[in-house]
């Protein structure tokens, strides 16, 4: 039995030195591994061993099936791979390997991150808002009358009478007021629509940051303050300002900031750049606040506009055509 045994295996590593591809491995298997093979064959006459050898025969037929048995795995495995690789469905790493080409942070993101880490720097905290929102926190709580011309279809996507896309970030001031009572220093960024007709000065949809100061003794020289270092910090130290007397429904006063512009061979002029103004006593009231202990002050900015100021481009289209020539400059 054990010559047997012995044979057997010179003749599976004659047989194995010939197999060339998974066809002729598979015929070794079914010549040795299979139900009729000689392995299997070895061990139907293994019954027929004495007890006196069993023991040695036994341990010998054992090593016999495991020999055998790595090398044909072995061999399926490779040629396997062999196969997958000459067809093309997987990666061959002998390759030299590709470069990745990453994106980058769109010029609007770009903006709004820099607008928020400079009011982060005032002491500003970041709050962000649904997009879809409720008529009365766009528009009610924040003192808006049921007349208000903004309230017209033409300025407003409504979806129906009581919800809407929001038209200004300032809901997420009310929100925020409704969660938090004073002191509140904080910012609210964020995507707004309007139905406007879309050309190089406008577009249906932009971004939005405004800000919410509520606490005691806040005063309008403590926001011009803010505001003249963020504009300062944002556009350069030289740059020139104003403040122009304006008309808000949620803030009195109020006032628009203007700043002057003058591209280079072109004349200069006067370009607003935000509104703001101190918190109507009326909307500490709807949020729930006394207005007889608390003040504040608010104020909002458009993200697009201020870009093209800062980088000179004269179309806002521009920013969302995803023009990969024009992304890559920034």
């Amino acid at each position: 039995m054990l010559s047997k045994i012995s044979e057997t295996r010179k003749n599976f590593d004659q047989d194995l030195s010939a197999v060339k591809d998974l066809k002729s491995l598979e015929e070794l298997r079914i010549k040795y591994l299979s139900r009729k093979g000689f392995v299997t064959q070895l061990f139907e006459d293994f019954k027929n061993v004495s007890r006196d050898e069993k023991k040695t025969v036994g341990q010998s037929l054992n090593e016999l099936k495991i020999y055998t048995q790595n090398h044909f795995d072995s061999l399926k495995e490779r040629f396997e791979k062999e196969s997958k690789l000459s067809s093309g469905s997987e990666i061959d790493i002998s390759l030299p390997g590709r470069m990745t080409q990453l994106g980058s942070r769109h010029l609007i993101t770009q903006t709004m991150d820099e607008v928020k880490e400079i009011f982060k720097g005032l002491g500003f905290s970041v709050y962000e808002g649904p997009e879809l929102e409720s008529d009365y926190n766009n528009f009610g709580a924040l003192n808006f009358p049921d007349d208000h011309p903004a309230r017209d279809m033409q300025d407003t996507f409504f979806i129906n009478r009581n919800f809407l896309l929001r038209t200004h970030t300032s809901p997420v001031q009310i929100r925020l007021m409704q969660e938090k009572k004073p002191p509140i220093r904080a910012l609210m960024p964020g995507k707004v629509f309007r139905n406007e007709a879309i050309s190089a000065k406008s577009y249906c949809l932009f971004h939005q940051i405004e800000g919410l100061v509520v606490d005691t003794d806040i005063t309008f020289a403590e926001l011009k303050g803010t505001l003249v270092g963020f504009i300062k910090q944002f556009f350069g130290q030289d740059v020139k300002y104003r403040f122009r007397a304006s008309f808000f429904p949620f803030t009195e006063p109020s006032a628009e900031m203007d700043i002057w512009w003058q591209p280079k061979g072109k004349e200069g002029r006067w370009l607003e750049i935000l509104g703001c103004g101190m918190v109507d006593p009326n909307v500490l009231v709807n949020v729930g606040i006394d207005p007889e202990k608390y003040i504040g002050y608010a104020f909002g900015m458009g993200i697009e506009r201020p870009a093209m100021r800062k980088y000179g481009i004269d179309d806002i289209r521009i920013l969302f055509d995803s023009d990969i020539r024009f992304l890559k400059q920034f």
